[in-house]
């Protein structure tokens, strides 16, 4: 009797961590879900300050549904942000998932699941790619692109929308340098297929693009995305600091924010991409628009913006612009 006792006395203590739950949830606005008829479409954000037309452009095609914001690790500050943006929203959240226990489980579901606008913040990449990939949160994201619900992403966020992904699973993150004296630094890292927007195949995302100086590491990630058999002539959709691209159904990106995105098509294999060898890819097409151009994923054309090449030669950059700037 004793031990029975002094059995239950111990699982009784033990239950609460053993069913504590994985994830944390913020929300704000009506506490119950409403179902509205969303217009697709898809926010890239280069990372640093905030877009507000970009989340205002999310919820005018959520049509005041609800707006729900996932990351690995933070806090709901997008949640009073999101809803002074968006006052007719019937509710912002903020989902944090931590783990891929959390990512399996089926509240976490339900809620991306119940989403009419979804938003990935910044943070750290692979610790989306390590929680979520392969998990019931990828299928459940991949629902709501097929079911035409807006989604977008800020930095690290913007970084796994497109097919191809620089992952960051290493100690540091690659820099230009690096990667153009070492295509096959072992700090890039890459990864794809995380979720399935049409208009983004066949690319590689990279935010802070100016700001951070990362037109070499883009190079780079071409050169292994081609020796990868990904793909025969790699794209690469590059956006700086404090803007945003936005990506309707038809693939006509327009551009919010105050500084620049750059579209980059490599013309086919790199002329030297081996490891341990500075890397040599020339003729790198680049179309640079501002807030005032437009650019056609579809048929990958542009319209007021800048065209120009870029080629690495034996690990140094040059430009065919007239002032010979990369950027």
């Amino acid at each position: 009797m004793r031990m029975t006792i002094a059995f239950i006395f111990v699982m009784l203590f033990a239950l609460p961590a053993f069913c504590a739950k994985q994830y944390s949830y913020y929300r704000v606005g009506n506490p119950n879900d409403i179902t509205t008829s969303t217009t697709p479409g898809t926010v890239l954000m280069g990372g640093g300050t905030d877009v507000d037309a970009a989340f205002q452009w999310m919820c005018q095609r959520s049509r005041n549904g609800d707006f729900l914001v996932i990351r690995a690790t933070g806090t709901d500050a997008y949640n009073p942000y999101i809803q002074q943006l968006c006052p007719n929203e019937n509710s912002v959240a903020t989902l944090i998932i931590p783990n891929r226990t959390a990512a399996s489980d089926p509240f976490v579901i339900s809620t991306i699941q119940n989403a009419e606008a979804l938003w990935i913040a910044g943070g750290d990449q692979s610790n989306y790619i390590n929680y979520w990939q392969g998990t019931p949160v990828e299928q459940a994201l991949n629902g709501l692109i097929a079911r035409g619900v807006p989604i977008g992403g800020t930095s690290a966020g913007m970084n796994v929308l497109s097919e191809f992904i620089y992952s960051a699973l290493a100690s540091q993150g690659v820099t230009s340098s690096e990667a153009l004296a070492d295509p096959f630094s072992k700090y890039i890292t890459l990864a794809r297929d995380f979720v399935n927007l049409s208009n983004l195949q066949g690319t590689i995302d990279d935010p802070h693009f100016v700001t951070r100086d990362r037109m070499g590491r883009d190079l780079a990630f071409m050169c292994r995305i081609y020796t990868n058999g990904w793909s025969s002539a790699p794209r690469a959709i590059s956006i700086d600091e404090k803007t945003a691209l936005l990506i309707d159904s038809s693939g006509n990106g327009s551009v919010v924010g105050t500084s620049t995105v750059y579209f980059m098509q490599a013309p086919g294999a790199p002329h030297v991409c081996q490891p341990g060898t500075p890397l040599t890819y020339q003729n790198i097409a680049v179309y640079r628009i501002h807030a005032s151009n437009t650019f056609n994923l579809s048929t990958w054309k542009g319209k007021g913006g800048t065209a120009y090449m870029v080629s690495a030669n034996a690990g140094v950059l040059s430009s065919t612009q007239p002032n010979g700037s990369i950027y």
